[in-house]
């Protein structure tokens, strides 16, 4: 992005002509609380290389992994990507494509969205997906809304093991609506979601596994908010699950959200990912976001076009069903290329030996004294309570260059039963020879501690 550096005079010939009386006016929407108090901490009026080294220096501080065990997962998971994938999307032509409005020269992309959408469906086991949304939480957000519209009611249950940070964006979203109901957190499993729901329920919000690595009974979630003329929206952090577990389409969800980057998407330090959603043939009107559908040209030919959702609607403000005005191509592109990569045999093995990755570091933490393993049942993801604060014991890990997971405190702040636990992963990259040292440190630091 270019820096034009105004004079004074500049800055104020141009708020006179749009009738604002300073810059801050511009930014009177903006929540007081969500706006900086103070200029962010970079050098002011530095040279260019003065910048950049300062933040280079600031970029070294951060641990990818690569070098030791690494557990981290939490609706984000290291999965080897190949160097296919990556080949592909830099190619120009995908690299530099935008948005299709012209069907006659944008055949590919149109085609290539038109692949994931089946993907995506198939995944799911839904009639149809749309051509990507951001990330997995703001597609949850979405199909609250759209559930919203779709039953005209306005109750939304989040179940207590929805991850956090999608919780937050439905808030937001929702602006903090008195119908929005969250449970508590829920490490263990327990809060029964089913017993909140009644006729003025528009949707129930389940995530399986969800974020404490529990997986979630769909089909008994579907039978009881049907029964009040809701609807079930499922949603899936870790995709590769999918390959394994039933689809929460034949279990009887309505909707389905996944975060996609597991399947052709790096960590990359946040992003960014691709959000994923599919629902019933019946709701394709209300689905926020694009749809490519395939067609015949004048001649008989085979080609692609935008079916629904063109950019006219993204301006129509409230009333339109989504006001997201592009999708996530490229991450969609990538989660495409190595999707056909694995094709349905591969992506099954994949999700196979997770899972098994994940019982060997179950097995493992159950032999740490101290450590209680809270999950019956699990993908690749996991929750263990130790006898000592959380926090810590990742910090003290992490300088042995052993990335042992994610601290729930530091997702859930402000609830002190929390303090204790670790949300670990593992995936086809974790070695015993990693699942070892991380026993054996964790061991140290409890003992340590003690």
């Amino acid at each position: 992005m270019r820096y034009l550096p105004h004079s004074a005079a500049e800055r104020a010939e141009m708020l006179a002509v749009i009738g604002a009386k300073s810059a801050e006016e511009l930014f009177g929407a903006v929540p007081r609380h969500a706006l900086l108090t103070r200029p962010v901490d970079l050098p002011a009026h530095s040279p260019e290389f003065l910048v950049e080294a300062r933040m280079r220096a600031m970029a070294a501080r951060n641990r990818a992994g690569a070098d030791g065990p690494f557990f981290v997962g939490a609706g984000a998971y290291r999965h080897h990507v190949p160097a296919t994938v990556d080949h592909l999307i830099q190619r120009s032509e995908w690299l530099t494509a935008y948005t299709p409005y012209q069907p006659e020269v944008s055949q590919g992309t149109l085609q290539m969205l038109f692949e994931f959408q089946t993907q995506v469906a198939h995944l799911t086991g839904m009639d149809v997906a749309n051509a990507s949304m951001y990330d997995g939480s703001t597609a949850t957000a979405e199909a609250v809304l759209m559930a919203r519209r779709l039953t005209r009611k306005d109750r939304i249950i989040l179940s207590g093991g929805l991850h956090p940070h999608y919780r937050d964006v439905v808030h937001t979203y929702l602006d903090n609506s008195p119908n929005l109901v969250s449970l508590p957190a829920s490490p263990e499993g327990q809060g029964d979601i089913l017993d909140r729901i009644d006729d003025d329920t528009a949707a129930i919000v389940i995530q399986t596994p969800d974020f404490f690595g529990h997986l979630r009974d769909v089909k008994r979630a579907a039978d009881a908010i049907h029964a009040k003329g809701g609807l079930l929206i499922v949603v899936v952090t870790e995709v590769v699950s999918l390959g394994l577990l039933e689809a929460p389409g034949a279990l009887g969800a309505d909707i389905v959200v996944c975060e996609g980057q597991s399947i052709g998407n790096a960590l990359n330090f946040g992003g960014p990912y691709v959000g994923l959603m599919a629902t019933r043939k019946e709701f394709i009107r209300q689905m926020p976001g694009r749809l490519c559908g395939e067609t015949v040209d004048a001649d008989g030919n085979r080609g692609f076009v935008l079916t629904l959702s063109t950019r006219e609607q993204h301006i129509r403000r409230e009333k339109a069903t989504s006001n997201i005005c592009t999708n996530s191509g490229l991450c969609a592109l990538a989660f495409s290329i190595h999707m056909s990569l694995l094709g349905e045999a591969g992506l099954t093995r994949l999700a196979r030996l997770n899972h098994s990755r994940a019982a060997a570091l179950a097995k493992a933490l159950r032999a740490v004294p101290g450590v209680e393993l809270l999950n019956k049942t699990f993908f690749n993801e996991m929750t263990i309570r130790l006898p000592i604060p959380a926090a810590p014991v990742i910090e003290i890990l992490a300088e042995a260059d052993v990335l042992a997971g994610v601290p729930v405190s530091r997702l859930i702040p402000d609830d002190p039963a929390v303090d204790n636990l670790i949300v670990l992963a593992a995936t086809e990259l974790t070695t015993d020879a990693d699942i070892d040292m991380l026993a054996t440190c964790l061991n140290a630091a409890i003992g340590g501690a003690a």
